[in-house]
């Protein structure tokens, strides 16, 4: 006989499954009430109610011990089962759930909210249907569906935001016009992105330490050149930056490591198909692009290597050698950045003015983006102001050297 005192409506934190007939035990919710008094355990068998035989309902014995209030006398068959303790898994969630709208969690009042970029503590990962978690801030556990269940539910959904392969800024110094009609590959490419699915990806906590590159992220036009470069200057001897590799011939001006380096176009092609470029475009019948030995370059003269690549080449980065920190540099809207081209233009910093139409092109961009690799990004920064944006992200670089910092556990293990 096992005696709980309760409230009414309150909830107990276990579940119930039908096992030869009889309502048995199937999960003790991790900080519930009853795994807080430790009483009861997985594989018990209920009896009876405060007298009254339980039958064989799952629900409604929940709902009766959901109303119950004052003292609630249980009568069980024990399992002895020997409690194991919990694994110490943590995932970073990749999509939103609401327990409230899905209708296969048993009882929905079990379930655990939570939204994309939430961390999650994962008590008891094996039942392959559905996992115990709890927000790593704290609270109550719930179940939350697993990697598998996931899995099976969105592997023949299309993705929302699928994100087509879109031009962006080399880490270099070509021109805007170059850069609107030049489009750039990447070694992985887009059709991986189609069929990615974005559940759970495992982290583990780290003390504060400096990561390896800062990788800018966002639209054409949106100003991640001019933070990478006020970034630079601020501190040269902390930060530096790829130098692209071009087969065109140099002018008469030009040296070679100063704004390019100049290679054999058969040398870089070579190079291309060995997968030493990062990414890598065509323009006039010339290479251009950014071999993946610069970035180890700029590592090994100890300095953070800063790149403004297309999103597609973070997932080439995004391992245990670069520890990239991910910023996408969002497009604020349409006429807030008309009214920052026009104050660049008044300075002299830009050339050309931005229509209306060129405006919301960079806005719906800057969104395609976002819902296409958002999880990857560490942090997000929407630039209304180029001076306000440069210092929230010096702040968040200071951050690094100070914060615990969640990272994939492929990096630590």
């Amino acid at each position: 006989m096992v005696g709980i005192r309760k409230a009414a409506g309150e909830n107990l934190g276990v579940t119930f499954r039908v096992e030869r007939g009889e309502l048995v035990i199937a999960r003790i919710l991790h900080g519930g009430m009853v795994a807080q008094q430790g009483l009861l355990h997985v594989g018990d068998v209920i009896r009876e109610v405060n007298g009254r035989e339980v039958g064989s309902d799952p629900r409604a014995l929940q709902d009766s011990l959901r109303h119950a209030s004052g003292s609630v006398v249980l009568k069980i068959l024990p399992s002895y089962q020997e409690p194991h303790p919990p694994r110490q898994v943590f995932v970073k969630c990749h999509f939103d759930y609401d327990p409230a709208t899905d209708s296969l969690i048993p009882p929905k009042e079990a379930g655990l909210k939570f939204m994309a970029g939430d961390l999650l503590q994962i008590v008891n990962p094996p039942p392959p249907n559905w996992w115990q978690a709890c927000h790593v801030e704290g609270g109550s556990a719930g179940l939350v569906p697993s990697q598998l269940l996931e899995e099976k539910r969105k592997a023949f959904v299309k993705r929302d935001g699928e994100v087509a392969p879109a031009s962006g800024a080399l880490c270099g110094s070509l021109s805007g016009k170059r850069k609107k009609r030049m489009m750039y590959l990447t070694t992985k490419n887009a059709e991986f992105d189609r069929h990615e699915l974005l559940i759970y990806e495992e982290v583990a906590r780290m003390p504060p330490f400096r990561r390896k590159t800062l990788v800018l992220i966002g639209a054409q036009g949106v100003g991640r050149r001019s933070l990478k470069n006020k970034l630079i200057m601020s501190d040269q001897a902390r930060y530096g930056t790829t130098i692209p590799y071009t087969s065109r011939k140099p002018k008469e001006s030009e040296r070679d490591g100063q704004g390019y380096r100049f290679v054999p176009r058969a040398e870089m092609e070579a190079d291309i198909k060995a997968g030493r470029y990062l990414e890598h475009g065509e323009y006039e019948g010339n290479l251009y692009g950014t071999r993946i030995d610069s970035i180890r370059a700029v590592l090994a003269a100890g300095k953070m290597c800063i790149l403004d690549v297309n999103p597609q080449a973070v997932k080439v980065l995004r391992t245990a050698e670069f520890v990239p920190f991910v910023v996408f540099i969002e497009a604020p809207a349409p006429d807030r950045l008309r009214a920052m081209n026009r104050a660049a233009l008044e300075s002299g910093v830009a050339t050309k003015q931005l229509t209306e139409a060129d405006a919301q092109r960079t806005v719906e961009e800057s969104s395609r983006i976002q819902r296409g690799y958002g999880h990857y990004f560490d942090l997000s920064l929407t630039n209304d102001d180029l001076e306000r944006t440069f210092g929230r992200l010096r702040e968040a670089m200071e951050h690094l050297r100070v914060q615990p910092q969640w990272v994939p556990v492929t990096w630590v293990y």
